[in-house]
C-alpha cells in the first residue's frame, strides 16, 4: 500500500473518532517525495502542429460532365491534315484502319482487366508515340457516346498542341504547381467528345512535379467521366518519367519505330514497366505493302507509304 493511501486512511479515521463518528471531506498532504516524482515526468508538449500541406485543387461535390462542358474551355482548334487522322471527315485515309483495329485489341483488353488509363511511351524521342496517342484519342471517341480526355505529359519535349493546332498553356505543369485549377487547363476543340490537357510551360524539374501527387489526383476526379485517358509520356529510356507516370495509370502502350529502334533499347523499355501493366506494342512507320501489317498495327500520315512524321 502506498504512502499516500496510508496517510489518507489514517487521517479519516483520527477525523471520524474527533467527530464522534461523522467523517468529513479529507483533504491529504502528499509527501514531499510523492511530489518530487510527479515533478520529474515529461511535461505535456503544447507546441502547435506542423502546418499542413496545401489542399489539392478540387472539382466540389456537385462537378459533373455538364459542369465540365460549361467551364472548359471551347478552343478552336486548327489540326495537322498530315498526322491528325480523323479531323478531316474521311472514313479511309491512309491509317485509319489501324487504328480501328487498335481500338478493338483493347475494348477486348478490358473485358478482363481494368483498362482505363492508358499510357503511350517508346524507347527514344521520334517514334510516333504522340501521333499514337492522339490518334487513337480520336478514334475511340468516333464511337458514338465515348468520351476521352488526352493529357501531354511529356514535360521535356511536348508535341501534341502543335498536332492538334492549339495553345500549350495553361496546361499540365500549371495545375502541378498548383497555379491552376482543372478547367483552367483543359480545352475542348471541334470534335465532340475529345478533351485535351496540354504540357504548359517549360520546368525545371518535371520528374519532381510529376511525383508530387497532384496528377494521380486530379486523375482520380476525372476518371468517372471518361471512357478513355490516353497519357502521352516521355520516352522510357533516356528519363524517368514514364516509369512515374505508369503507377497512375492501367495499362502502358510501347511504340517502337520500324528499321529504326534497336532491339536491345526496345527490350530494355519493356523492362520499365511490371509485366502487369504491359498491354501491348505498335509497330510504327511500316512501309506500305510490308508482310509486318499482317500481323501488326501501322500508323501512316500520308498515303505515299512514308510513315507518319516523327512525334
Amino acid at each position: 500500500m502506498s504512502r499516500i493511501h496510508e496517510a489518507l486512511k489514517k487521517a479519516e479515521e483520527q477525523r471520524a473518532a474527533s467527530l464522534g463518528g461523522q467523517a468529513e471531506p479529507v483533504v491529504a498532504e502528499i509527501p514531499a517525495a510523492e511530489t518530487a516524482a510527479a515533478a520529474s515526468l515529461p511535461a505535456p508538449n503544447f507546441s502547435p502542429a506542423a502546418p499542413a500541406a496545401p489542399p489539392m485543387p478540387s472539382f466540389g461535390a456537385s462537378f459533373t460532365f455538364d459542369t465540365l462542358l460549361a467551364r472548359c474551355a471551347a478552343v478552336n482548334w486548327s489540326p495537322d491534315p498530315k498526322t491528325m487522322l480523323f479531323f478531316n471527315g474521311e472514313e479511309q485515309t491512309y491509317g485509319t484502319e489501324e487504328f480501328r483495329t487498335l481500338r478493338s485489341r483493347l475494348y477486348q483488353l478490358r473485358e478482363k482487366q481494368t483498362l482505363r488509363k492508358l499510357l503511350i511511351t517508346s524507347a527514344l524521342p521520334k517514334e510516333g508515340k504522340s501521333f499514337v496517342a492522339a490518334n487513337l484519342a480520336q478514334v475511340m471517341v468516333r464511337q458514338h457516346g465515348r468520351r476521352a480526355l488526352l493529357i501531354d505529359a511529356d514535360l521535356r519535349g511536348a508535341r501534341l498542341h502543335q498536332a492538334l493546332g492549339t495553345t500549350s498553356t495553361p496546361g499540365l505543369s500549371e495545375y502541378l504547381l498548383g497555379e491552376c485549377d482543372e478547367f483552367a487547363v483543359m480545352q475542348r476543340g471541334p470534335m465532340e467528345n475529345l478533351f485535351f490537357i496540354p504540357s504548359g510551360r517549360v520546368v525545371s524539374s518535371p520528374a519532381e512535379l510529376v511525383a508530387n501527387g497532384r496528377l494521380k489526383f486530379l486523375l482520380n476526379r476525372v476518371e468517372a467521366l471518361f471512357d478513355w485517358i490516353i497519357i502521352d509520356s516521355p520516352p522510357a529510356v533516356p528519363v524517368s518519367d514514364a516509369g512515374l507516370l505508369a503507377n497512375y495509370c492501367d495499362g502502358v502502350l510501347i511504340v517502337v519505330r520500324s528499321n529504326a529502334t534497336p532491339f536491345d533499347i526496345a527490350r530494355k523499355t519493356r523492362r520499365e514497366f511490371r509485366d502487369d501493366l504491359l498491354v501491348g506494342v505498335v509497330l510504327n512507320g511500316i512501309a506500305a505493302g510490308s508482310s509486318y501489317t499482317q500481323y501488326y498495327y501501322s500508323a501512316y500520315g500520308q498515303p505515299n507509304g512514308k510513315g507518319e512524321a516523327a512525334r
